[in-house]
This record gives structure tokens, C-alpha cells and sequence, in this order.
């Protein structure tokens, strides 16, 4: 299997959470997630991190994440739904963009991050 870069995994070998930071064949070089030394597994020792093992290495915020009935993604939503209607790339690009920016800024990351 080959996971992208920035994905976070789980090294089987030693139980302990990485990032992926590229590939070489069958093996896949990885860090500590926030930087340090990196090292090699093989593709078959890793797997990807479930979002507990990410919520117990800081990686994702514990605690509520409302994203329904966000009045700001409904409306972000709709103008990227009104932009792909149009011909017009670089408008849709900017509106998913815009979209994406907000799930993440608001609904993802803990205040101060």
C-alpha cells in the first residue's frame, strides 16, 4: 500500500505513531510527527493511524466538533456549488479553497493552533 505524504501512520513494529514524509520502493520513510530524525519501514508494518492513536498523540483536537448546522459552511458550500455551475476554474478553485479553509480552521484545529 502506499500512503501519501503527511499522512500520519502507525509504525506496527514498535507501536508508535509517524508521519509519512516519502517513498522508496517498498519501504517508506517516516518522522515523528512535528519533526525529528526520520527512518524506514516497510510498507507492511504500517497502517494508518486511527483518530484516537491521533487524538492521544495531539494530532486532532479532542472534545465536540460541530459541523452541522454551520451557517458559514452551508453558505460556503453554496457558492462553490453556484461556481461549479459556471465555466469559470479559477472561481471554483477559490470557492473549494475557501471551503476547505474554514472546515479546517474551524471545525478541525483547537483555538491557539
Amino acid at each position: 500500500m502506499t500512503y501519501r505524504n503527511g499522512a500520519f501512520v502507525m509504525d506496527t513494529r514498535e507501536n508508535r505513531i509517524a508521519q509519512v514524509v516519502g517513498n522508496a520502493g517498498r519501504r517508506v520513510q517516516v518522522r515523528r510527527p512535528g519533526g525529528g530524525l526520520e527512518w524506514e519501514v516497510p510498507c507492511s508494518a504500517l497502517r494508518l493511524a486511527t483518530r484516537e492513536e491521533r487524538e492521544a498523540a495531539g494530532l486532532w483536537p479532542t472534545g465536540p466538533r460541530p459541523l452541522l448546522g454551520c451557517v458559514e459552511c452551508a453558505d460556503l458550500t453554496a457558492a462553490w456549488r453556484e461556481a461549479t455551475a459556471g465555466e469559470d476554474e479559477v472561481e471554483v478553485g477559490d470557492a473549494l479553497v475557501a471551503l476547505r479553509r474554514h472546515r479546517r480552521t474551524s471545525h478541525l484545529l483547537d483555538e491557539g493552533q
